[in-house]
């Protein structure tokens, strides 16, 4: 009875240390330390090596572009045969490319890591418009080679409903 006393004893223990262990990061926290680290060594990789410091949008440019090589979206170029069309019916030999969501994404990530490592706001090289109209370009020219129109959409105005005394909505003055 006595080892049955001390198995309780060592397996409540160690609910306590699982306890006080840090939390797991959300996926997202996960995935945006894994794109810092990798634009980290990008930028370590680079001759003459950058420092964060002297980082710019052109070096992100460059980075975005050095990804491409490890895209999996065929992007048709308008000479193909199959450019404009959403679902070709045979391959060809044009490239794979980082979609434009994906990159949309990493941008984002590496622009909160970029703060959260204390960077300024005001600096911040994921942040400029040259990285915009990139991310713009791309997002189109991807569009017009899949024939998809890419149109903003509009926001639909807000209708009002009607007022219902049943309503669970608690409105505070």
């Amino acid at each position: 009875m006595s080892s049955e006393r001390g198995k309780d004893i060592a397996e409540g223990s160690s609910l306590i240390a699982d306890h006080h262990q840090p939390p797991t990061p959300s996926r997202y926290e996960s995935q945006k330390r894994r794109d810092w680290n990798t634009f980290g060594q990008y930028l370590k990789n680079q001759r003459p090596p950058v420092p964060l410091s002297q980082c710019n949008s052109n070096h992100v440019l460059d980075f975005l572009r050095y990804l491409d090589q490890f895209g999996k979206t065929k992007v048709h170029l308008q000479g193909c045969m199959f450019y404009g069309q959403p679902e070709p019916p045979a391959p060809c030999t044009c490239p794979l490319r980082q979609a434009w969501g994906s990159l949309d994404a990493l941008i984002g990530r590496l622009r909160a890591a970029y703060e959260e490592n204390g960077g300024s706001p005001e600096s911040n090289p994921f942040a400029t418009g040259a990285i915009r109209v990139y991310l713009r370009e791309v997002r189109e020219s991807q569009a017009k080679a899949r024939g998809i129109p890419y149109k903003k959409q509009k926001k639909k105005p807000k209708q009002d409903k009607p007022s219902d005394e049943s309503s669970s909505t608690l409105f505070f003055s």
